[in-house]
């Protein structure tokens, strides 16, 4: 923006120069060729009353002297034939001003010529010839011309400099709105813009204003009403839990109650994050394999249970650092886990693979031999087995927050194959934005 004012003012600002200089420095030379033919003119007149009266001696002395004091060659052509002042060529005006009697002026190549005819002698009529060349008549002016060029130029980079100053004051608001545009972007709802500029970009610097703390106001309300239905979960949870105590058998309570612990925990985490999740924290990692060994341990029980078989593939020799927290993580695996089990008929086995990915993190697939998924099953919020069709998102969040990704695919027996591509711990800050 600010190049494009800058050359808006220097266009505008060459054509008023270009209307004003040329008209100016034609009428610079207009009044330097005037001014030198009017000179020439009054020295000429000046001569007429002593040609007219003057003794020949006075004459030629009061010529002489005007002749070498004038700029312009001056000469007197008296009737007899002599000439006074300096030499000159008895011309066709000279000799038509003696013939008539007419002063003219006569324009010639190399200048202007000047005849004055001097009536009343008693000899006959004298000629006063003043003669102003091309030289004269341009006297000055090629000065006059640079001194306006420079004052064209020092104008020029003068409106420049001002235009540039000018527009530093619209590009900078303009520049810190994109920067706070930016930051909110980035999750960072506590950006907020100063209202300086122009009347036009402190509207707008308000309304961005207005429009953070609207959003603030309103991912508060979600997170509070999240924290409240998560809360709600716990009443049910107590009486499960109360339930799996009252159990004969104390194995199945056992079982039953670790499992309604592990549920309870999950429960407190989402009401934690609901409640209390920055915009920003720094970097987050886990060892993935001992989060995938542990969630898989939970999930083979009830494997057994429906009869699946369960492959757990882990070709790491050691521990695999990724840039994902170990609640997410776990959160993920459950969620393609649940997937299976609630897409799937009891009975279809399935396997989990982590393996190291190249440049660091892992990869994390889950594969089973059901009827594969559907695109629509693919979609946010989309599912066509009763669920909440959230679970690939939060697979696919958990891995992009590390840098990865989410692949699906087909298996080998025609199932569904999905693999998180994990990336490695970062070693500053990464930003979150809240969903």
């Amino acid at each position: 923006m600010r190049r494009r004012l800058t050359l808006l003012v220097a266009a505008t600002m060459c054509l008023a120069l270009l209307a004003f200089v040329v008209p100016l420095a034609l009428l610079l030379r207009t009044v330097a060729q005037d001014r030198a033919v009017v000179a020439a003119g009054a020295d000429a007149q000046s001569l007429v009353s002593l040609v007219g009266t003057a003794d020949p001696d006075t004459l030629r002395f009061s010529v002489e002297h005007m002749a070498a004091g004038s700029r312009s060659p001056i000469t007197v052509f008296l009737p007899d034939g002599s000439v006074l002042g300096t030499p000159a060529p008895r011309t066709s005006a000279v000799r038509l001003a003696a013939q008539a009697g007419v002063s003219r002026t006569v324009e010639r190549p190399d200048g202007r010529e000047i005849v004055v005819a001097v009536l009343g002698r008693p000899d006959g009529t004298a000629v006063i010839r003043a003669f102003v060349p091309t030289a004269e008549m341009t006297r000055g002016v090629a000065r006059a011309w640079l001194v306006l060029v420079g004052l064209g130029v020092a104008l020029l980079l003068l409106g420049l400099f001002v235009a540039d100053r000018l527009s530093r004051t619209l590009v900078a608001p303009i520049a810190e709105l994109s920067a706070v545009s930016h930051q909110l972007a980035r999750a960072d709802l506590t950006a907020r813009a100063r209202p300086v500029g122009p009347p036009e970009l402190r509207e707008v610097a308000g309304a961005l204003n207005h429009l953070a703390g609207r959003i603030q106001e309103l991912l508060r309300d979600e997170r509070e009403q999240v924290a409240d239905l998560s809360h709600r979960l716990r009443a049910p949870l107590t009486s499960l839990r109360l339930e799996a105590e009252s159990l004969s058998d104390a194995t199945d309570a056992a079982r039953i109650a670790a499992r309604v612990d592990a549920m309870e925990r999950a429960v407190t985490g989402l009401i934690s994050q609901a409640r209390h999740r920055r915009e920003a924290y720094a970097a987050a990692a886990c060892e993935a394999t001992a989060a995938v060994r542990d969630r898989v341990a939970f999930w083979t029980v009830l494997a057994e249970d429906t009869g699946r078989a369960v492959t757990l593939d882990m070709a790491a020799t050691g521990p695999l650092p990724v840039g994902v927290p170990a609640d997410e993580l776990a959160a993920a695996l459950d969620a393609l886990l649940g997937n299976v089990f609630a897409h799937t008929p009891d009975g279809t086995a399935f396997a989990i693979t982590l393996t190291p990915r190249a440049g660091g993190g892992a990869l994390l697939t889950v594969a089973d031999d059901g009827p594969g998924l559907s695109a629509d099953q693919v979609r946010r919020g989309a599912s066509g087995g009763g669920s909440t069709g959230l679970g690939l998102d939060i697979a696919r969040r958990a891995a992009q927050s590390s840098g990865g990704r989410l692949d699906l695919a087909t298996g080998p027996a025609g199932g569904a194959r999905v693999t998180l591509e994990l990336g490695p711990p970062s070693s500053g800050p990464t930003p979150k934005t809240p969903l």
